[in-house]
């Protein structure tokens, strides 16, 4: 039996207050739950506490609805919000991707290996050139072309895809289109871009190609979450990786191409396990 078999999950945030922890560890001893990791922040600037705890229950028959409802009770004084996530819950995804494959091969393979917790429900692109990959791994692969003039047709396709699939969360695995401010409000908190991260910052075509004219000793990605600024939405992961003189446009691209990968599935990854919490414009973090 693999170690996370038994094991639940639950996030949860409040106001900052005293007995924020005793009120979880407390209602889990009285309800015969062993605690098997806990991790909790308290932020002193935003005034809110964070806690993410894994369990095993110790009696049969574990009833989830009348823990979560006898928790919210008891919660209620704390102002706290919580998510219960049962043991082997893979989470809905649709992945939307234009042409490079990078991320998608990657995330297909940790989906297929059993590496990462989610269950891919469909694929989206505005082209056509990934649609073998989808069909050999058995995943309905959606094409919709788009335009400046069609672009709300075309993204009001993309959310039916969401919508009728049961997508908790929506990886844009280097999909290069700009979403619109109504898209980014309706997948606020639950969308991760991934996206180059050079210094300085270079925008536009061949990011890595101006990295390399400018000397460059770094390369590097940033994973986030998306919001109505480009590329500046609260940041879940980033990842670095040394470039030297010898590294010709070619040696950045590749260096590029791999920390996106390890970048976006890391965040991925933690989202998933319900690692990461929204903080205004930052996150909490609890790394594994």
């Amino acid at each position: 039996m693999n170690r996370h078999d038994d094991i639940w999950i639950m996030a949860a945030q409040c106001p900052s207050r005293l007995g924020t922890v005793d009120v979880v560890t407390r209602f889990l001893k009285e309800r015969r739950c062993y605690i098997t990791e806990q991790q909790s922040f308290d932020d002193r600037l935003s005034g809110r506490f964070f806690i993410r705890t894994e369990f095993r229950p110790e009696e049969a028959g574990f009833d989830a609805a009348a823990f979560q409802a006898a928790f919210a009770e008891r919660a209620a004084e704390f102002e706290m919000s919580s998510e219960l996530t049962p043991p082997g819950r893979l989470m809905p995804v649709v992945i939307m991707v234009s042409k490079a494959d990078h991320c998608l091969n990657d995330l297909l393979y940790r989906y297929r290996t059993g590496q990462l917790p989610i269950d891919i429900r469909a694929i989206v692109s505005n082209h056509p050139d990934l649609a073998s990959l989808s069909e050999w791994h058995g995943i309905p692969y959606h094409h919709f072309p788009i335009t400046a003039e069609t672009k709300p047709e075309q993204e009001a396709q993309v959310w039916r895809v969401v919508e009728e699939s049961g997508a908790e969360l929506v990886i844009l695995a280097r999909y290069m289109q700009v979403l619109s401010s109504e898209m980014c409000a309706r997948l606020s908190g639950r969308a991760i871009n991934i996206h180059h991260s050079l210094l300085p910052g270079f925008k536009g075509a061949r990011p890595y190609h101006q990295a390399y004219e400018k000397g460059v000793k770094l390369v590097g990605a940033t994973a986030h979450y998306i919001n109505d600024d480009l590329d500046e939405g609260p940041i879940i992961t980033q990842g670095v990786e040394p470039v030297s003189h010898a590294d010709y446009p070619e040696d950045l691209v590749a260096k590029g191409r791999d920390i996106e990968c390890l970048t976006l599935a890391r965040a991925v990854a933690l989202h998933v396990e319900r690692r990461v919490f929204l903080n205004a414009s930052r996150t909490v973090v609890f790394e594994r």
